[in-house]
Order: structure tokens, then sequence, then C-alpha cells
């Protein structure tokens, strides 16, 4: 490979992710543009669909008065603690779930029918037992997280290849050892994937326990304005919910680079300016033996 391909090949990352960014940000300001028209040629009444112009208005009201910024805190402190309790119990469980067959054949599917429940019905009674205050919006938050990293770790845990598994037990290494140098690292980009939805579902199901009943918070914030019909006031909010789950995603994807930059699909994003899709967390499901130089050795 020549030196001028070399240099093409290492600029193309951040020339693609520049393009990216600038198609996006063009196709948000086209939509809005087409929004603004459509509202003001039809006439749309504002309390059925307001133009960006008033919401715009209604989200620098908001931010203006410090309103939105303190039920945001609020909402913000709720996702994180949910968040940190669901990925606990999740993680815990599911590692226990694939290391442990007594307790996947007796426990797992209690599980599964635990969350067939729709938690939108369990609010109310998370809201009466642990009250109005914040515990309950992490309560829920952690039951909303905690199913999607517990199946990604129990996945991830079980797709360790089993002839290394074999070699290892053959080189009298005990099952701990199996897992922190085999398993666990097998099993970390499923266990990111899980958590990048765990990150977003406690968001979701801090917003549900604030539309159940709540003290402060955004949830609380948009059933309040729901009441008033200040509908312009609700989609400057849902505006704020929408960045705040893109940039926990951002900040989940962060880490994840940090944590899985020897993962192939990883370099491939941090090459191309990709979002990592589906595909990134089965890489090394597919092919244990593709990991790129410079990856954690947990041969025995």
């Amino acid at each position: 490979m020549s030196r001028g391909t070399r240099v093409g090949a290492r600029d193309s990352g951040p020339v693609s992710r520049v393009r990216n960014a600038a198609v996006t940000i063009g196709l948000f300001v086209l939509s809005l543009g087409a929004w603004e028209a459509v509202v003001r040629i039809l006439q749309v009444p504002p309390f059925i669909l307001p133009a960006p112009s008033a919401v715009a208005v209604a989200l620098a009201r908001g931010l203006g008065s410090g309103l939105y910024v303190k039920h945001l805190g609020y909402t913000l402190l709720e996702t994180a603690l949910g968040f940190l309790l669901g990925s606990a119990l999740g993680g815990g469980l599911g590692a226990l779930v694939a290391t442990n067959r007594y307790v996947e054949v007796f426990l797992y599917p209690y599980v599964v029918m635990f969350q067939s429940l729709p938690k939108i019905a369990l609010a109310p009674l998370i809201v009466i037992w642990f009250g109005l205050g914040l515990l309950s919006k992490v309560v829920n938050a952690a039951l909303v997280a905690f199913f999607p990293l517990l199946v990604n770790t129990v996945v991830g845990l079980k797709s360790a290849d089993e002839d290394r598994v074999n070699l290892m037990r053959s080189l009298a290494a005990t099952d701990r050892q199996i897992f922190w140098m085999l398993r666990l690292p097998s099993a970390l980009p499923f266990i990111m994937a899980g958590l990048d939805l765990a990150m977003i579902f406690a968001l979701i199901g801090a917003i549900v326990g604030e539309f159940v009943g709540a003290t402060a918070g955004l949830g609380m914030l948009i059933q309040s304005m729901n009441f008033t019909m200040d509908v312009s006031g609700q989609f400057s909010v849902l505006l704020i919910l929408s960045l705040v789950g893109l940039s926990l995603n951002r900040l989940i994807l962060l880490v994840r680079r940090r944590v899985l930059f020897w993962d192939p699909s990883e370099k491939r994003v941090a090459d191309t300016g990709e979002t990592p899709g589906p595909e990134a967390a089965s890489v090394l499901a597919r092919d244990p033996r593709a990991s790129a130089p410079g990856a954690p050795s947990w041969r025995p």
C-alpha cells in the first residue's frame, strides 16, 4: 500500500464523520422548515400541533425561568440511580443464570414471567409501596432496565468458545479462572450492548413512574401541561427528553469504545465513523479468534 493510500485511509474516518453530521443537521433543518410551513399554510390549531417556532419560545421560557432545569435534574437522578440498580441486578442475576444450571432451571422462568408484566400496570403499585418520592421512580426505572442487560449477559457468557473452555480445563483452570479470563471478556460486547439498552429503558421507566405520581420531574411536568393544554410546552419537554436520551446513548458508546478498544467492530467504527449495529455484539460469538491486535489475552 502506497503512502498516499495510507493517508487517505486515515483521513476517511474524520471526513466521513463530518459528512454524516452535516447530512444529519441538514435533514433536521429541512424537517423543521417543512413542519413550520405545513402548520402555517394549513393553519393547524396550536393545541393540536404547534409550530416549531412556538415550541422554541416555550423551550426558551422554560429554560430561562429555571423550571426545566430543576425538573431535568430530578429526572436525571432517577434515571442514573435506576440504571445503576437495574444494571447491578441484571448483570449479577445474568451471571448466576449463565454459570449455575439450577438457577437457570428454577429461577429464570419466574424472571421471564415477571418481565412479561406491563410495567405501566405495575407503576401504580410501586407508587403505593414506595411513595411519591424518589425511591418509587428509581425502582420503576430499575425494573424496566434490568432485563435487557440480564438477557445480554446470559447470551454473552454462554458464547465463549467451548474449545477454549476445554483447553483451560485440561490445564487445571478453575471455574473462577475460566469465568474471569475467558467467559467475561467474550461477553463484554454483549454486556455493553445491554447497557446501551438499559440506559434508555431506565429513562423511560423514570418518566413512566413520574406519569403515575410524582412531586417533580419532566414526566410530572408533561402531565401538568397536559391539564392546561400547553401543547407547545409538552413538545419542548419532549425535545429535552430526546436530547437527554441521545446524550446518554453517546455516553455509553464512548464507554464502549474505551472498554472494547480491541474489538474489530469498534476499530471499524473508529475508522469509518459508523454507529455500531447489532452485529457488533456478536463478532466474537461468530469467530472468537477474530480479536484485533492489542486485545486483552485470556488464553491460559
